[in-house]
Formats: structure tokens, C-alpha cells, sequence
């Protein structure tokens, strides 16, 4: 009896400390998956920003875009909502603008826009993707 009470207890002894090993190594997996990386985030200035709001306002972008409401093309909140702000969103929108194109809004193509510059493009873009709510 004293024999079956002494390897009960070490037996339950055993697999609390097992269960504590694996707990320790659950708590130190948790701890190296946290780190985050923000590299491919695109740095949008106030500058930029208000640039490019200007620069839209100057344009003929409102006679098919409105910030709100779709109209021949989708609204600037919607693209904003579709696409994050990053360095590769950012170039390839301004080069959407710039030679134009089609299918991804329907099937009424967007006309090209050449004589907007490339650094006036981005600066159109991080205004409409500073539009996400």
C-alpha cells in the first residue's frame, strides 16, 4: 500500500514537471513569433499628401473619381480600402495613372495620363491611399 502511494505520488510529480517543461517552451515560442517588421510601409508625408490633393484638384481625375461615391471610376476611399499604403502600391498605382489601363475597376478604360511626372503620380497616389478609413 505504502509502495503504491509513493509511486502515485512520484508519478504525479513527474507530470507536473513535464507539463511545466512544455509550458516554458510554449512561453518562449510566443515570445520570438512577436517581432514585427514595417519595411515595405511607404512613408506618405503631410507634404506629399497635400501635394497630391493639389495636384488632383488641378487635373482631370474628378471628371471620373470622387473621394466618396463611384462614378465612371471607383472612388478614391475604395482604392484606398483595396490597397495599403506601401512602397510597391505606391509605384505601381503611379504608373497606372500615368499609362493608364483597365479591368481591375470594370471594363471602361482609365485614359492615360503621360504628361504627369512620375514623382507627381506617387504624390497623387499616397493622397487617394491616406483616404482609408
Amino acid at each position: 500500500m505504502k509502495l503504491k502511494f509513493i509511486f502515485s505520488c512520484c508519478l504525479f510529480i513527474a507530470v507536473l514537471g513535464s507539463n511545466e517543461t512544455v509550458f516554458s517552451q510554449t512561453k518562449k515560442t510566443v515570445k520570438t513569433v512577436t517581432k514585427v517588421t514595417t519595411t515595405t510601409r511607404s512613408a506618405a508625408s503631410k507634404q506629399d499628401i497635400e501635394a497630391g490633393k493639389m495636384l488632383i484638384s488641378k487635373s482631370d481625375c474628378m471628371g471620373c473619381h470622387s473621394p466618396e461615391n463611384k462614378m465612371v471610376g471607383p472612388a478614391y476611399v475604395t482604392i484606398a480600402q483595396t490597397y495599403p499604403m506601401t512602397d510597391a502600391n505606391v509605384t505601381a498605382l503611379s504608373q497606372k495613372i500615368i499609362n493608364g489601363g483597365s479591368g481591375k475597376w470594370g471594363q471602361i478604360p482609365m485614359t492615360p495620363h503621360p504628361a504627369i511626372t512620375s514623382p507627381d503620380a506617387k504624390k497623387i497616389v499616397k493622397y487617394i491611399l491616406s483616404l482609408k478609413k
